[in-house]
């Protein structure tokens, strides 16, 4: 052989090398593995390789240089893959996912557009007979559509996406730019036209609820009285009453000290009384953080905002009542209200009493309060009481006033039920829910026909739990109806006149289905079909994996979900990567379809990821939520360890040697609390926005799940205070503009108590950031994960496009003159409390696209929004 020859038989050996022993790194189980496969001259051919041995002498440095751009080049192909299957463009592969309803004027009929692989197509649902067929001929009609333009029309893609079909009328209208159309679909011939008039909506049914004529008048405008002759203020922190008619003021209270101050609440419907309260402020003490990267600024500013903190001195609220005539005032018979600002007080028609619901500091206790206008004197209504916490987001109340009746939500037997008081003697008529199962939200209530229309979950014998559908209950808890039979997580939509509901479900493992049934019985009229995944499936993605093992008590099922890449060889050993969130507020593992996850993404990697919602969250029995009461340290470990033991005995191919764990907000306590309770199975964690000392995060969550008063348990559970325990390899990402869990508060406190125990981590604080992230974070997290449990080096700064998780910091102004509470919508009628907006100021708040939000002031909403990738600002005004 020449020598020539032998050059060009090296030449031609070196991409086997390169790609063998790329390979080898990437798809070993192991990090020994790894090492092992990477020595000199594995995976070539024998005859190449015997070529390259025995005749050119090895070149170590050029060989290291070529694998290491092959390992490059193949993690970076790894990193493309794995960024495309947590992106947006998986979810487009999906067609026919949702029916958007646009119902007649009638309500017996609606159409609607869907996506299918050979094009968009608009369909015509009539109600009524049951029937489903194309509202025309699109063919025909792009042939028609293109000699009236002149232009070219495909049919698989006309050039509308909406339509108007005008009653009496045989046209289909629609818009091309700014000008109408209209077509006959008896001839085809189309024109330009004006634009069609709208149909009117159809006539309620006669089984909607309807405003009782003898419900309470609403609460007047604190300051003037209901028939103008009163006008109440404050002058100097006193409360002063100006008599209109004759100009006259006259002082009703003075505060007897410096610092209280009185301010009207309500008037009577009758003008006699009125209800004010002395607000005697806390210590309102304040947060900072320091915008390091200002824009147009080289300066650093400093930002503060008030913020309290677990066991601070907090604003209290005393209520007074006034007679109008006499000016005589009286302290109202009842506690200080300490907790949630001043009560929405609610009237009866005649003015003799008015109703309050307080809430006790620490949430043990929650009563409906009556006091008498005339004495001041106090009743309880309904009380609630628990050793725990009464748990705020499943509270239901509806007055019944027509009734003199009250619908209560209650977990007094063990689980979340509703029950139906007597609003004048507070005694119990009946018990309207009952089992093991859990009310989950409370859509509609009918008092005429005295029905409730409710989600719930659990009630479902052989199903997840956690599944969410719709019942139908009388006041006296009989004909209780399922509206949602099929297996999966429900959505309900009503046509106008709720004749008629679409029912769409799905679960993790299951695509959209979308039915439409009768609401009278609850019977299917017809099935409009399921979601079309067949692109989706051809690129390799695969179902997530519902599982279910029992937790630390050995009876009690635990739910979680298992995601695993789509290049998945079950022979090879695989590092597993929980994602945590262990906040009590709520159930967290997903339950319905989506195509679109961050935790596929991330397990393209070679990963396996799970989700588990362990003992201490929500959403099941009493029992199982108490256990993180005073205990969230606790964060349900036990049993999501046992989880994925039961899941590796099932799957041999999760290695439980190589687990880590990665979470935000409580999920970044949860997180790297997991290194210092449970170093013995997790290894690695990425702890992001981590309130890691429950002393000094916001004092209403805390002291919700931890009680009140603070005890030597928030510093037991606290990170900070455990820091010399913490074992395995943590990253913690924190933004400095965060004012929902401060920087400096919590996670430098973290790094502080790190240093000082001599433990090594890696601390990334991300500038001008709030309590969210964009893709260099999750870039970070990847290359972790990468790197400590794969025991491979990732492609170095890899460049997302953007995060798989639709993640979204919304900047919040708010242009009234009085603060604003923002309240996440977190199912029908449950509402999370966040953070306050001062007046004439902004706020950072974290989310995700699609979730719904309202903002609070003085007891009532008056702003609502809903997130947006495109437009992530929310201006209350």
């Amino acid at each position: 052989m020449t020598a020539g020859r032998l050059h060009d038989s090296r030449r031609r050996c070196i991409p086997k090398v390169a790609l063998a022993l790329g390979a080898a790194v990437l798809l070993s189980g192991t990090p020994g593995q790894a090492r092992e496969s990477s020595a000199p001259g594995r995976g070539l051919s024998s005859k190449c390789g015997q070529a390259a041995r025995s005749t050119v002498p090895p070149r170590p440095r050029r060989t290291a240089a070529i694998h290491a751009l092959a390992h490059e080049a193949e993690m970076r192909r790894l990193y493309q893959r794995a960024e495309r299957f947590g992106s947006a463009e998986m979810g487009r592969l999906v067609l026919g996912a949702r029916v958007e309803p646009h119902w007649s004027a009638d309500g017996n009929r609606f159409w609607y557009r869907r996506e299918t692989a050979t094009g968009a197509r608009f369909l015509l649902v009539d109600a009524e007979r049951g029937t489903q067929e194309p509202v025309f001929d699109h063919e025909r009609l792009a042939r028609a559509l293109a000699a009236a333009s002149g232009t070219r029309v495909s049919a698989a893609k006309l050039p509308f996406t909406s339509i108007a079909l005008p009653e009496g009328s045989r046209d289909v209208c629609f818009r091309l730019g700014s000008q109408w159309w209209a077509c006959d679909l008896a001839t085809y011939a189309c024109r330009r036209s004006g634009a069609p008039a709208a149909p009117a909506p159809p006539a309620p049914a006669g089984s909607r609820p309807e405003t009782s004529e003898t419900s309470a008048a609403p609460a007047a405008p604190p300051d003037r009285s209901p028939d103008g002759r009163w006008r109440a203020f404050q002058r100097d922190r006193e409360l002063w009453l100006r008599d209109t008619a004759k100009g006259t003021e006259a002082r009703l209270a003075a505060p007897e000290d410096g610092a209280s101050r009185f301010v009207p609440l309500s008037w009577s419907p009758d003008s006699r009384a009125l209800v004010a309260y002395r607000l005697t402020p806390g210590e309102n003490a304040l947060m900072y953080s320091v915008e390091s990267s200002p824009l147009g600024k080289v300066r650093p500013v400093l930002r503060q905002y008030p913020y309290a903190l677990p066991g601070d001195r907090l604003d209290t609220w005393e209520l007074w009542l006034f007679d109008a005539e006499s000016r005589a005032g009286r302290k109202v018979d009842t506690e200080v209200i300490d907790w949630g600002g001043p009560p929405e007080v609610r009237w009866a028609q005649n003015g003799a009493h008015f109703t309050f619901e307080q809430t006790d500091r620490g949430y043990q206790r929650e009563r409906i309060l009556e006091v008498d206008a005339r004495t001041g004197h106090t009743r309880t209504l309904v009380e609630e009481r628990s050793r725990t916490f009464v748990y705020p987001p499943v509270r239901f109340v509806r007055y019944l006033d027509a009734t003199h009746e009250i619908l209560w939500t209650s977990e007094r037997d063990g689980w979340n039920h509703l029950y139906l008081f007597d609003a004048s003697t507070g005694t119990l008529k009946n018990q309207v829910t009952r089992g093991a199962w859990v009310v989950r939200g409370i859509e509609e209530v009918d008092e005429k026909a005295r029905r409730i229309l409710f989600t719930a979950s659990g009630r479902e014998p052989g199903r997840d739990p956690y599944l969410l559908h719709t019942y139908r209950v009388g006041f006296d808890g009989s004909g209780i109806t399922c509206l949602t039979p099929a297996n999966g997580d429900h959505s309900l939509r009503f046509s106008p006149d709720r004749r008629f509901y679409l029912d769409t479900y799905s679960r993790v493992d299951l695509a959209p289905v979308t039915e439409l049934r009768r609401t009278s019985d609850a019977s299917l009229v017809l099935r409009l079909g399921s979601a079309d995944v067949s692109r989706l499936l051809a690129t390799g993605w695969r179902w997530p994996e519902p599982f279910r093992a029992k937790g630390r008590d050995g009876l009690t099922d635990i739910w979680g979900v298992i995601y695993r890449p789509s290049r998945l060889d079950p022979r090879r050993k695989h590092p597993v990567i929980e994602d945590i969130y262990a906040g009590p507020q709520g159930s967290f593992v997903p339950k319905t379809f989506s195509a679109q996850r961050a935790q596929q993404g991330l397990a393209e990697l070679g990963f396996i990821v799970v989700q588990i919602d362990g003992m201490g969250t929500a959403n099941r029995s009493k029992a199982f939520h108490d256990v993180a009461y005073r205990n969230l340290g606790d964060s349900g470990f036990p049993d999501r360890i046992a989880w994925m033991r039961a899941a590796a005995a099932r799957h041999p191919y999760l290695d439980l040697t190589r687990v880590g764990i990665y979470g935000v907000s409580a999920g970044g306590y949860n997180a790297a609390r997991a290194l210092i309770a449970h170093p013995e199975f997790y290894k690695v964690a990425m702890s992001a926005s981590g309130n890691h000392d429950h002393r000094t995060d916001k004092v209403w969550w805390n002291e919700l799940w931890m009680g009140y008063p603070v005890g030597p348990h928030y510093a037991q559970q606290s990170n900070v205070v455990n820091a010399a325990k913490l074992r395995g390899h943590l990253l913690l990402v924190h933004g400095e503009m965060d004012d929902n869990v401060n920087l400096s508060a919590s996670t430098m406190q973290f790094a502080n108590a790190l240093v000082k125990a001599n433990k090594d981590f890696d601390l990334l604080v991300i500038p001008g950031a709030g309590h969210g992230y964009g893709s260099y974070v999750q870039r970070r997290m990847w290359d972790t994960f990468t790197r400590y449990l794969r025991g491979v080096e990732p492609p170095k700064e890899y460049a997302l496009k953007q995060p798989a998780d639709n993640s979204v910091n919304v900047v919040v102004r708010n242009q009234l003159d009085r603060p604003v509470t923002l309240y996440w919508v977190s199912a029908p009628g449950s509402l999370q409390r966040y953070q306050e907006v001062p007046p004439k100021g902004q706020a950072t708040q974290h989310s995700y696209v699609g979730h719904e939000w309202e903002a609070w002031s003085e007891g009532k909403p008056v702003s609502w929004y809903t997130v947006s990738s495109d437009t992530p600002e929310w201006v209350v005004e």
